[in-house]
C-alpha cells in the first residue's frame, strides 16, 4: 500500500512539473481581417465609410507581457463631400471638382506596413508555461509604420504613427485570437487627394493631417520554442 501511494505521489509531482514547464514560444505567424475607415477633410467620424481590409502578421515576443508586431495591411478609403456640412473656399475649382460634378467622390487603395511595440496588461500564456500567465488580457501598442495610398490618379507615399488598443484570447497552446484598433496618424494630407481645401496654413507634424483607423481581428499561430536549457540568452 505505502508502495502505491509513493508511485502515485512521485507520478503527480511530475505531471504537474511537466505541466509547469510546457514549451514557450517565440514568434507568431497569421492573417486577420477587418475593416478600415479614412478620417480627414470629407468624413471626420471613424464609424463613416469604412471598407473591408486585410492583415498578414508576424510577431517576435520578448517575454510574456512585451513583444513586437510586424504587420501587412491592405484595404480601401473612401470619402465623399456629400457626408459633411463645411463650405469650402476653393471647393468649386477645376482641381477639386471635375467640370458637371455635384459633389467630390474619391475611392482609393491603401498598403500600410508597420512595426508595433505591445504591451500586455497581464502575463499573456497558458498558465502552464509561465506561471500567473492569463489566457486573456488588454494589450496596448506603439510604432511607426510605412502608407502608400493609390486611386484617381492619385499616388502617395507617406510616413504615419500608429497606436491602439487591444485584447488577445489563447485559444489553445498554440493559437492565439487578436482583437485591435488602431489609429493611425499620417504626415500627408493628400490621402484624399485633396490639398487643404479650408485654405489655412497650418505648422506642425501632425496638425491638418489625414488620418485613419483600422478594426483587425487576427488568427496567429506560435512557432519557434524557447530553449529550456539554454542560459544567459535573449531567446
Amino acid at each position: 500500500m505505502k508502495r502505491l501511494a509513493v508511485i502515485f505521489a512521485f507520478s503527480l509531482v511530475s505531471i504537474l512539473s511537466f505541466a509547469q514547464t510546457e514549451p514557450e514560444y517565440l514568434m507568431e505567424i497569421g492573417a486577420g481581417a477587418g475593416v478600415m475607415s479614412y478620417e480627414g477633410d470629407f468624413n471626420g467620424s471613424v464609424l463613416k465609410n469604412m471598407q473591408p481590409s486585410a492583415a498578414l502578421v508576424l510577431r517576435r515576443l520578448l517575454n510574456p507581457r512585451m513583444g513586437f508586431k510586424f504587420q501587412l495591411d491592405y484595404g480601401k478609403m473612401k470619402g465623399s463631400s456629400a457626408d459633411i456640412k463645411t463650405a469650402y473656399p476653393e471647393y468649386s475649382t477645376a482641381q477639386y471638382q471635375p467640370a458637371g460634378a455635384e459633389v467630390y467622390n474619391f475611392s482609393n487603395t491603401l498598403i500600410d506596413l508597420k512595426s508595433t511595440y505591445e504591451y500586455n496588461f497581464w502575463p499573456y500564456g497558458t498558465g502552464r508555461e509561465y506561471r500567473g500567465a492569463k489566457r486573456i488580457t488588454p494589450f496596448v501598442f506603439v510604432g511607426l509604420g510605412l502608407t502608400y495610398v493609390t486611386g484617381g490618379g492619385n499616388n502617395v507615399f507617406t510616413a504615419n504613427l500608429p497606436m491602439g488598443v487591444g485584447v488577445k484570447y489563447k485559444i489553445g497552446d498554440r493559437l492565439n485570437l487578436n482583437v485591435d484598433w488602431t489609429m493611425h496618424f499620417t504626415m500627408s494630407d493628400k490621402l484624399d487627394g485633396v490639398v487643404d481645401p479650408y485654405l489655412v496654413k497650418s505648422s506642425g507634424i501632425f496638425k491638418n493631417r489625414d488620418c485613419y483607423s483600422a478594426l483587425m481581428v487576427s488568427l496567429t499561430y506560435s512557432f519557434k520554442e524557447k530553449c529550456r536549457t539554454c542560459h544567459n540568452q535573449d531567446e
